[in-house]
């Protein structure tokens, strides 16, 4: 991996836009909590994945955007650089990819995860039928990822 810092200059930002096309994801998660008030946490993030002979991108990422955090799947051999505060996501990802714009199908998910972060920062999570209305957007995302739970389980909770 190269030491040496590549420059941040504009053809930069166009790059990391159509890397994340390809190898990024905006993603909202839900984890049941028994003890907070609302009795769900809600937690958004942006991720890029890669191999572990390639990860110096994620580094580019990392440096870019001045935050977020690298680490090692331990399912595979990848390394996912990934952004979770939500002061970071609506500071410095979201304007990014403003300036920056996807252009594949990925863009509409970007769309309902800005909606999202912006609930979330505005603290509308907090409030039950605004996080039922998050839990309901964010299952307009990722077509057919990945999902721990259901989202009636979830809104289950929010009973």
């Amino acid at each position: 991996m190269p030491n040496t810092p590549v420059p941040i200059t504009e053809p930069i930002g166009y790059y990391l836009s159509g890397y994340t096309d390809g190898e990024g994801s905006f993603c909202v998660s839900f984890s049941p909590r028994s003890k907070l008030t609302i009795k769900l946490e809600v937690r958004p993030s942006f991720s890029v994945s890669q191999n572990g002979d390639r990860q110096e991108i994620l580094l580019l990422f990392q440096q870019y955007f001045g935050c977020g955090t690298i680490r090692k799947n331990p399912n595979d051999r990848t390394f996912k650089y990934e952004v979770r505060s939500i002061k970071n996501l609506v500071e410095k990802v979201i304007p990014f990819f403003c300036k920056y714009p996807l252009l594949s199908s990925k863009k509409n998910d970007f769309a309902v995860f800005v909606k999202i972060c912006n609930m979330i920062y505005e603290g509308k999570h907090l409030q039950r039928e605004f996080l039922k209305e998050i839990v309901e957007f964010s299952y307009q995302m990722n077509g057919l990822g990945a999902r721990r739970y259901h989202k009636k389980e979830l809104l289950a909770v929010l009973r």
